[in-house]
């Protein structure tokens, strides 16, 4: 069981990572005023001190805390240090992002170091610290109070003795700030607004004055992670608690090649060699990488974690030099494109637009990078890279910089691309298939097309079709094998096993249309359905559910001719 202490944006990001685990865990808020949507989850709320919580996580089984509270939660943070020292258990922190410390602004790291060489200063630190900075009236300056605009929080305000002509407040649709010289602001992350704000300030002329974050009470904590993101409190959780998780999570080729990279440059000019390195993902959080050393070179071991993936295990390696200028390309292993259709032109390395952004993203030095991956061109050739036109090597590819372990996400994105290359191929059919088996037999019956015409779409029908119309495919084929054409004609246009099911009742139905006599009681399988068939009605039963299927599958490529492929499994092919 996991206690996460919330009630932030990052609280409720946690609560949408540990639902992906479809197990049970504890979301805890000090004031319960938080919306919150919870399935697996359970809400607690109200303050809890080092006992309560203590009590709590002895009575929950609690095996995990993630503390993911306003980065000034001081007491609550000292509070988690002190339990999970306690009780020996592995802590979490998710933290907020936070842009790098401008010597523009000005900073402190306590209310009393607000400078009193100004006239006016607008407080947005918060109703709780009004008592703390009364002491400016003493000084001449005159405090404005920017509070949320309810109730208990005026009333706070006024008990600490100052006049509502004193108070203005956050409103939903008014972004406007009140004439000031200055703004006193917290260091509150991107989440808390602290970026807009500081814009907003400096466009008015004002002094910006920013109270630092205060550092967590943890170094006493054992096994501790840190994260800014989802990704990276997925991958804590699966590190400290391997088994919340039932799949463990990995890293693209393109995080690896970038870590490798950040490691090489990092030993080129700092002479330093770090056992990991930090890398920022495309949205914006950072992950922890381990990287390693070789001569003039560094690297990263691929992770597919659970994910299916040939490229398990592979070296990706840079090797950087000095240059004038930044610049990115592939070495030994590393693909070239030869066909049009993707990020890059012919005769560029396999290396997406995805990845070459986080290595400018994260290194800030002109250097020559080069990735490399040995047993990268043999490996290659088990995956799609041959069919596309990527020859040489495997490619360093990745939208998110993690891999989702079976990402429904990833596959269709894989699919999407294939979809591409067949456009840029200058095919004027393209063949959809469900896989290796069904696709063999496609291509006997297009044997003028070029292979990137042939494109796999798994389970997802209906999400390929709609590529096909967006693509303006105006001749569309669609092979398929009878269990998912059994399917299909009743409409599942998504026909992986866990969201759809053959239907007898359906299957029954269709044999009446053409009136045909079978014997359904032992049917478990569709393909069993070519030997219950009586021969000579075979083909009437085809046409049928081709007729179904087309019923649905017309309407998602309405520009386009549509042929259908029903496939046994001897490869015969009934067609409509």
């Amino acid at each position: 069981m996991i206690l996460i202490l919330g009630g932030t944006t990052e609280g409720r990001k946690a609560v949408d990572v540990l639902e992906e685990a479809g197990k049970p865990f504890y979301y805890s808020t000090k004031t319960g005023e938080q919306t919150v949507a919870l399935h697996h989850g359970r809400r607690t709320d109200g303050a809890m001190d080092t006992e309560l919580m203590t009590r709590f996580c002895r009575e929950h089984g609690i095996r995990l805390l993630v503390d993911a509270a306003h980065p000034f939660a001081r007491v609550l943070h000292q509070t988690v240090a002190d339990v999970a020292r306690r009780l020996e258990l592995p802590l979490v922190r998710y933290e907020r992002i936070y842009p790098e410390r401008s010597d523009a602004l000005t900073w402190i790291d306590d209310y009393r170091e607000v400078p009193t060489d100004i006239r006016t200063l607008l407080a947005t630190t918060g109703v709780q610290s009004i008592s703390r900075l009364r002491w400016l009236e003493g000084h001449g300056v005159s405090v404005i109070y920017r509070i949320l605009p309810r109730q208990s929080s005026v009333r706070l305000a006024l008990e600490q003795g100052v006049g509502e002509q004193q108070l203005c407040y956050y409103r939903d649709d008014d972004d406007s700030l009140p004439d000031a010289d200055a703004i006193l602001l917290k260091e509150s992350g991107l989440s808390g607004g602290f970026q807009s704000k500081v814009d907003a300030a400096l466009a008015r002329g004002m002094r910006v004055i920013v109270l630092r974050r205060p550092p967590l009470p943890w170094q006493h904590v054992s096994r501790q992670a840190h994260c800014n993101g989802p990704y990276g409190l997925r991958r804590a959780v699966e590190r400290l608690l391997p088994d919340y998780f039932a799949l463990h999570s990995g890293l693209t080729t393109g995080t690896c090649a970038t870590a490798a990279a950040i490691a090489a440059t990092r030993r080129l000019t700092t002479g330093q060699e770090p056992a990991e390195v930090s890398v920022t993902l495309p949205d914006g959080e950072s992950i922890a990488v381990a990287v390693g050393y070789g001569d003039g070179y560094a690297y990263c071991t691929k992770e597919a974690g659970d994910d299916p993936d040939v490229t398990d295990g592979l070296e990706i390696r840079a090797t950087v030099t000095p240059s004038d200028h930044f610049s990115i390309d592939g070495g030994q292993g590393v693909g070239r494109f030869t066909l049009p259709g993707f990020d890059y032109a012919p005769g560029e390395a396999a290396i997406n637009r995805g990845p070459r952004q986080m290595m400018r993203t994260n290194i800030h030095h002109p250097v020559h990078i080069t990735i490399s991956v040995p047993r990268g061109e043999e490996t290659a050739q088990r995956t799609f890279n041959p069919r596309l036109g990527i020859v040489g090597g495997i490619s360093i590819i990745g939208v998110s910089g993690i891999v989702m372990p079976f990402s429904e996400e990833a596959f269709v994105a894989s699919i999407r691309r294939c979809m591409q290359v067949a456009r840029a191929s200058g095919a004027d059919r393209v063949v959809l298939n469900s896989g290796a088996k069904s696709e063999r037999y496609v291509r006997q019956h297009y044997p003028q097309l070029p292979p990137q015409a042939f494109v796999e779409y798994g389970n997802y029908i209906g999400a390929t079709l709609a590529m096909a119309s967006e693509l303006d495919f105006r001749h569309v084929t669609l092979g398929v094998m009878l269990g998912k054409a059994v399917k299909l004609a009743e409409g599942q246009l998504d026909t992986h096993s866990r969201r759809s099911t053959m239907n007898k009742d359906f299957v029954r139905q269709m044999l009446d249309e053409a009136r045909c006599t079978a014997d359904l009681s032992r049917l478990t399988l569709a393909r069993e359905l070519w030997d219950i068939i009586p021969k000579e009605k075979t083909d009437d039963f085809c046409r049928v559910v081709l007729h179904h299927c087309r019923q649905h599958c017309q309407p998602l490529v309405p520009q386009a001719e549509l042929t259908l492929l029903l496939i046994a499994d001897d490869g015969t092919i009934h067609s409509l």
